[in-house]
């Protein structure tokens, strides 16, 4: 677990699988921490696009929030389910759909998902910096957010779950006091339950925004469910990390969207300070506590997925806390350069970041889950995914990549973007479906092609 036993000691374990001897935990542990990874300013400004950049009306922008987060839950809790079951981190489970090899095209796109939100939490957490320290400058201010995010996620497992379950309760109580000084002290416009206006394709955009965001923790939530004795039970991991994941990202973006209707110069940071008055300055200090811990959540799992990229070409290789330590450090000066070169633009290119997710990460659960739960049904030699020449699995899954990339495809012409719009979209007045198309094409491409496999094998 650790060095020593106990969260200020630096974890050992990286991808392999975690002994029953330190499997600990519970469910009440695993919704504090998916509660708390979600209250931070990232997830404000994601809300806030629902009246900002989709111009919705805030009746139509909060069942859009609801809607898009309680189904995108479901997928992001069926994995977590997948942990305490197997032990081990969730790419590395990808190699019993993909192979050994054939599982790094996921990989690949899943270190580059890491570093952009972890660029956009440093390019946030800095901004909100600021605004309690003026005088630091923007580039400083990203350093000290990454800096200290680096710090936590070298330490491990434990103490980024003991801060989770501690900025639960920090980052909550900060939520809650933003939501009512702003109710009952700011200057609320009469007409602003009436600006905006309502269309199916900015309201299902919206909804698609609210599904990803909760999809995108699927290739990580089992990263921590892994930890949990494998006599906690797949219901306890799901509903806790649902409940968690759901409530966390919800109330946020609830807020995010009321803010999008007040925003100054489209920028909801200053907004929250102007709002807010005196309470203003510690509310974002919580807010910026808070997207640091959620920074050395995303920086954890990045590194044990570089990791596993690297393992896959040597698999004798044993990492232990050093490589875990250089490649966090590796890995967050990539994303402070990332942070640095894009916080000019940092609206647009956060939107299209979640345009790439849609297309990417839709077939990737689609496979996993139908994997696991239809086929498979949770049975795998674990000791295989980590076998020269992938063991059981192979070093390739043609039925598991072509349905990948073909799922990916299908969801083109269902895009709607500042880059791109489908042929498809504009018939549908503009709505974008492309991730549902995504996980329905990809289902029914995958299921019978490796059922199929499986029999000849």
């Amino acid at each position: 677990m650790t060095a020593q036993t106990g969260s200020a000691k630096i974890e050992t374990n990286t991808i392999f699988p975690i002994p029953a001897s330190e499997r600990h935990g519970n469910g009440l542990g695993m919704f504090t921490l998916w509660f708390g990874v979600n209250l931070h300013i990232l997830t404000i400004v994601t809300g806030g696009l629902a009246t900002l950049t989709f111009e919705l009306t805030l009746p139509s922008a909060i069942l859009a929030i609801l809607l898009g987060n309680a189904v995108g839950g479901i997928f992001m809790a069926l994995h977590a389910a997948q942990g305490p079951q197997l032990g081990v981190p969730q790419m590395i489970q990808s190699r019993g759909q993909f192979g050994s090899v054939g599982s790094l095209v996921v990989v690949a796109f899943t270190v580059f998902m890491y570093l952009g939100f972890v660029g956009s939490n440093f390019v946030l957490g800095a901004s909100s910096l600021q605004q309690v320290l003026p005088a630091l400058s923007g580039k400083i201010s990203i350093i000290v957010i990454a800096t200290i995010s680096a710090v936590i996620a070298v330490f491990g497992h434990d103490l980024v779950d003991l801060c989770e379950r501690w900025i639960a309760v920090i980052s909550g109580i900060a939520l809650i006091s933003c939501f009512l000084v702003i109710l009952y002290t700011a200057n609320i416009p009469a007409d602003l339950w009436l600006r905006g206006k309502f269309s199916w394709g900015s309201f299902l955009a919206m909804v698609a925004v609210g599904a990803v965001w909760q999809i995108a923790y699927a290739p990580y939530v089992s990263d921590y469910t892994r930890y949990l004795p494998s006599g906690t039970g797949g219901k306890t991991a799901f509903w806790s990390s649902y409940a968690g994941c759901v409530l966390g990202s919800i109330f946020p973006m609830l807020l995010g969207a009321l803010l999008g209707l007040l925003a100054i110069n489209g920028q909801i940071v200053p907004t929250i300070v102007a709002l807010t008055g005196r309470a203003g300055l510690p509310i974002i200090l919580a807010f910026t506590v808070a997207i640091v811990c959620a920074s050395a959540v995303n920086l954890y799992c990045c590194a044990l997925t570089a990791i596993t990229a690297v393992q896959t070409f040597a698999m004798s290789w044993r990492a232990g806390s050093k490589a875990r330590t250089s490649y966090t450090i590796c890995l967050t000066l990539i994303a402070c350069i990332m942070a640095i070169a894009g916080a000019e633009s940092f609206l647009n290119t956060y939107e299209n970041f979640i345009v790439l997710l849609l297309c990417v990460m839709s077939p990737w659960t689609a496979i996993n889950l139908t994997d696991f739960y239809l086929l498979k049904h949770g049975s795998y030699d674990v000791s295989a995914f980590f076998e020269t020449g992938g063991g059981r699995y192979g070093r390739y899954n043609v039925a598991a990549l072509s349905a990948f990339f073909l799922g990916a495809a299908a969801q083109v012409p269902f895009l709607n973007t500042q880059l791109y719009t489908g042929t498809i979209t504009k018939w549908l007045d503009g709505a974008d479906i492309s991730w549902l198309v995504g996980l329905i094409f990809t289902t029914a491409i995958y299921y019978p092609a490796e059922k199929y496999r499986m029999k000849r094998t």
